[in-house]
C-alpha cells in the first residue's frame, strides 16, 4: 500500500492504492510514517519525494468507509495519528517535496500542505471538501491552509468545501509549479538533485529557522534566526563551504 525507492540520494515514497484513489487509512498512515522514519533516518538520503500511484490521485482523502464506523474518541485518535505525520513531515532535517499528481482532497490536500514544497500535475484538483460531508479538516487543514494562502482565502476553501484547479492552486501560492503529469516526477527529481548538493546542515537548519519563525513576531523570528545562524557557523560545513568558495571549487559537504 505504501512503497519507498531510493535513487541515488533521494527517497521517493508513493501511496500505492490506486483502485480507492490512494485514500488514507490508518494502515496506510502508519505504513508511510514507516517510510518518512526509514527515509529520514538514512544518512544516504539526501531528500525525500512524496506522490502517489498512477495519475488520477495524488491521495484522494481519508477512507470514507473506514471513518464511518469510528467513535468520537477513535476519529479523535485517528485525527491525531495524521496530524503527527503530517508534523513529520513539516519538521523533517530532509526536505520533502510534494509531487502531486492528481486529486489532493481533504487528507490529500492536508498531506500535500506538510511538504516543504509542491509540484503539481496539470490534471491535479485541490480542496477540503468536508464539510459537505459534515466533517471539518483534520490532518491541519484549519492551520497550514490559512499560513501558505491567507486567512480569507482558506475561510473560503474550508468553508464552501469547493475544489480549484492547478492553474488557481499556483495563482494563490499553494503550489510551486505546474507540470505536466507525465514530467511530473522527472522535474521533482530534477529539483531534489540541485538541493542534494547543498549542505544538509544548512538545509536542517534552513528548515528549522523557517519551522520556528511561523507566526512569532519579526523580532522573535529573528532572534531564532540568528540562533541558527550561529548555529550553522560550528559546523565542519561552514568551513568547506567557505573554503570551497574562496578556493574557487564545489565544496564536498558532509553533513557535520
Amino acid at each position: 500500500m505504501v512503497t519507498l525507492e531510493i535513487l541515488d540520494t533521494i527517497s521517493i515514497i508513493k501511496i500505492d492504492r490506486p483502485k480507492q484513489l490512494n485514500a488514507l487509512s490508518q494502515t496506510v498512515i502508519e505504513l508511510l510514517d514507516n517510510c518518512f522514519n526509514e527515509a529520514i533516518n538514512n544518512n544516504e538520503v539526501k531528500v525525500i519525494i512524496l506522490s502517489g500511484t498512477g495519475n488520477k490521485a495524488f491521495i484522494a482523502g481519508a477512507d470514507i468507509i473506514e471513518m464511518s464506523k469510528m467513535t468520537p474518541n477513535q476519529a479523535k485518535k485517528y485525527s491525531i495519528l495524521g496530524q503527527k505525520l503530517t508534523q513529520k513531515i513539516e519538521n523533517s532535517p530532509k526536505p520533502v517535496i510534494g509531487a502531486i499528481n492528481g486529486f489532493a482532497l481533504g487528507g490529500g490536500c492536508e498531506f500535500a500542505m506538510a511538504c516543504h514544497f509542491r509540484y503539481a500535475s496539470d490534471n491535479a484538483k485541490f480542496g477540503q471538501p468536508e464539510v459537505g460531508i459534515g466533517l471539518i479538516a483534520g490532518f491541519g487543514g484549519t492551520q497550514r491552509l490559512r499560513r501558505l494562502v491567507g486567512k480569507g482565502m482558506a475561510n473560503e476553501l474550508l468553508l464552501s468545501g469547493k475544489l480549484i484547479d492547478a492553474n488557481e492552486a499556483l495563482r494563490i501560492g499553494l503550489i510551486n509549479k505546474i507540470v505536466p503529469q507525465n514530467e511530473l516526477l522527472n522535474e521533482c527529481i530534477k529539483i531534489a538533485n540541485k538541493i542534494r548538493h547543498n549542505s544538509p546542515k544548512a538545509i536542517e537548519y534552513t528548515i528549522n529557522a523557517l519551522n520556528e519563525g511561523d507566526d512569532n513576531p519579526i523580532s522573535l523570528a529573528l532572534e531564532i534566526e540568528a540562533k541558527y545562524f550561529e548555529k550553522v557557523f560550528k559546523t565542519t560545513d561552514r568551513s568547506e563551504g567557505l573554503n570551497a568558495f574562496i578556493e574557487k571549487r564545489k565544496p564536498t559537504f558532509k553533513g557535520k
